[in-house]
């Protein structure tokens, strides 16, 4: 059986998040959350993906890992970034997904989790 274009697009999607997981966990980010939003039509994004790590030089480590990671491994480029200069809060926008590296103050104060509390999350473990 020959994959199709829209099979390939599936895969990919399916393949990403994990992707982006491996990525956040390589630089043990911490508090990994992942919402559900492509049932809201306001949203930016499908999903949003949200961590933390605990310095600003771990918040842009996480950041870079995720990005060397997909680029690594699937030739996939964010297209755009922003939050490198004080790394508090570094957003990566990858179309469908956006991955939100916070520190844990502005993970508070911004509570992206409870702005989206109507979409499906789910919480996954940190590793040690």
């Amino acid at each position: 059986m020959t994959e199709t274009p829209i099979h390939d697009a599936v895969s990919a999607a399916t393949d990403f998040l994990p992707m982006v997981v491996e990525g956040i966990q390589r630089r043990k980010g911490k508090s990994i959350t992942v919402i559900d939003l492509s049932a809201i039509e306001s949203a930016a994004a499908s999903t949003f993906v949200i961590c933390q790590g605990t310095s600003n030089t771990h918040v842009a480590s996480v950041a870079d890992s995720i990005r060397e990671y997909l680029q690594e491994e699937a030739g996939i480029k964010p297209y755009n970034y922003s939050g490198y200069e004080n790394a508090q809060w570094i957003v990566i926008d990858y179309g469908h997904t956006l991955i939100h590296v916070f520190m844990a103050p502005e993970r508070e104060r911004y509570n992206l989790e409870e702005l989206w509390s109507d979409a499906p999350s789910t919480q996954i473990p940190d590793i040690d």
